[in-house]
């Protein structure tokens, strides 16, 4: 029965006491399973047929491939310290472990034909997990030194395509499968790039100062929509430049923005003054699921949310727990899948969840 859940190579590459690990998660998954389905919000109207896929840690950033069979997302699980790669099937069983297990990983995505996988990883600066960054002054995101890479979805054959010191990560392909679009710090701001599937003819794609990041091809290719927040205020710029200067951003506030996928014809879509982010196109090209704050006036809490690209039709989409983020479609718009701390039994622990979509 282990077999079917737990793919034998992954258990060959944790050795021995991560195996135990992975058995012991396995089982509690299984019993959790048993449990029944995951509580939906009435007022929840778009879900249906709600789905748990993992259970227990830190689990985030799940993202379908383009068959919608399986998905490729990170995980804070025994006996790793820090985010690594694995794919799961759809219905969360068979989970593989694809990145080398050694530093940190983050932001995976499936190419068009499921032959490779694109993430971001800092097992070349250091193998261990990078340090935890200093909250002493609030929340921030550290800059770790990621390197983007493609690999094979069992890990194997391994490239690191973009080679360039410090931050290129939170990179997504393009539904041809020949562009890669990404975050990077190589020019002093945290702008987006997009280059070739091999890491070629890198060309930046926003040169406004501040941050922009968290970049989506839609599934027609022809739009990418993303996160930024620009600073006009010269002492809050001075600040945020200052952060950057000691490897971190502060993401108390961000916009959503759309462009064409050649870089032209930017526009913004929110201006509430929350932090917006997580940010991906319905396959009609008009609606945008995203994650935001905006109900909260402390802040704190995350919901999943639509809007049209034009800015209207602003609609709250889950009610039922205090954080819910990275949401995708599927590429016919059926299901939807996001990362959530929905009936979790232990602090900040988020799994992944998918439902079937109703208009």
């Amino acid at each position: 029965m282990l077999d079917r859940a737990l793919d034998r190579r992954t258990l060959l590459r944790l050795g021995l006491a991560g195996a135990a690990a992975a058995v012991r998660e396995h089982v509690a998954a299984r019993r959790a399973r048993a449990q029944g389905a995951p509580a939906r919000d009435p007022r929840e109207r778009h879900l249906a047929g709600l789905r748990q896929l993992t259970f227990g840690g830190q689990n985030a950033e799940a993202y379908f491939d383009w068959t919608g069979e399986q998905l490729v997302f990170q995980s804070t699980r025994p006996p790793f310290g820090c985010d690594q790669i694995f794919t799961m099937r759809a219905d969360g069983r068979q989970v593989r472990l694809v990145s080398t297990g050694k530093g940190r990983t983050t932001c995976a995505y499936f190419f068009p034909d499921g032959r490779r996988i694109l993430y971001a990883s800092t097992h070349l600066a250091d193998p261990d997990c990078p340090p935890p960054p200093d909250r002493s002054r609030g929340y921030v995101w550290p800059l770790y030194d990621y390197d983007l890479f493609t690999c094979a979805p069992d890990g194997s054959d391994l490239r690191r395509i973009v080679a360039n010191p410090g931050y290129d990560a939170e990179g997504a392909v393009s539904p041809d499968g020949r562009r890669v679009v990404f975050t990077s710090l190589r020019e002093g701001d945290l702008d987006l790039y997009v280059c070739e599937a091999d890491g070629g003819d890198v060309r930046r794609l926003t040169d406004r100062p501040g941050y922009d990041g968290g970049p989506f091809f839609s599934w027609d290719g022809r739009q990418i929509v993303w996160r930024g927040w620009h600073p006009s205020d010269p002492a809050v710029l001075a600040e945020y430049r200052e952060d950057l200067r000691r490897g971190l951003v502060r993401p108390l506030r961000a916009e959503l923005f759309a462009m064409h996928a050649d870089g032209t014809g930017s526009r913004q879509v929110t201006a509430n003054g929350a932090a917006n982010w997580a940010p991906f196109l319905h396959p009609d090209g008009e609606r945008i699921v995203f994650a935001s704050n905006v109900h909260d006036p402390g802040r704190f809490n995350f919901a999943l949310y639509l809007v049209r690209r034009d800015g209207t039709g602003l609609e709250r989409v889950t009610f039922a727990e205090s954080f819910a983020a990275f949401p995708m479609f599927s590429r016919d718009g059926a299901r939807l899948v996001f990362c959530s701390n929905r009936g979790a039994s232990a602090s900040r622990e988020y799994n992944v969840f998918v439902a079937d979509w109703l208009d």
